[in-house]
């Protein structure tokens, strides 16, 4: 009799352990340091030049997510001269300002310089650098 109990407790006891894991996932992504799963750390950091990244903090953005930037009229050549400020995590200051040049700290005053390639359907931007890779009173418009 007590033989049974504790079968039918171990059986009962795995059953647990194999439902908990179907719907809680065990071994999937990786726990943050609160000790729950974070399911926003797999999609947070983005790789440089890729769509949908902020070019200063690095972070892959949402849908609707914007880079705060500034695009100066052409000179009758194919680019344009932009300033990008950074998203809304690294203007707030929740993620380091960081530029993908050098790898200098920037302030918040501190703007990335880049070309803005106009195609028809869709743009391309090219990071030339910072206010520290790029030299003070530097010609924004040089290329390396």
């Amino acid at each position: 009799m007590y033989l049974q109990i504790l079968g039918l407790v171990i059986i009962g006891v795995v059953l647990l352990y194999f439902g908990y894991s179907l719907f809680f996932g065990f071994g999937k992504g990786h726990l943050s340091g609160s000790g729950k799963k974070n399911k926003d750390d797999d999609d947070l950091e983005g790789e440089a030049g890729s769509p949908r990244t902020c070019p200063v903090c690095s972070i892959r953005l949402k849908q609707g997510e914007r880079v705060k930037s500034s695009a100066f009229p052409a000179m009758g050549k194919a680019d344009r001269l932009m300033y990008i400020s950074g998203c809304f995590y690294c203007l707030e200051g929740d993620r380091p300002r960081v530029c993908p040049v050098c790898g200098a700290v920037l302030n918040y005053d501190e703007n990335l310089i880049a070309r803005l390639f106009d195609k028809p359907g869709r743009s391309h931007v090219h990071v030339l650098g910072c206010s520290h890779c790029r030299g003070p009173g530097a010609n924004p418009l040089r290329t390396r």
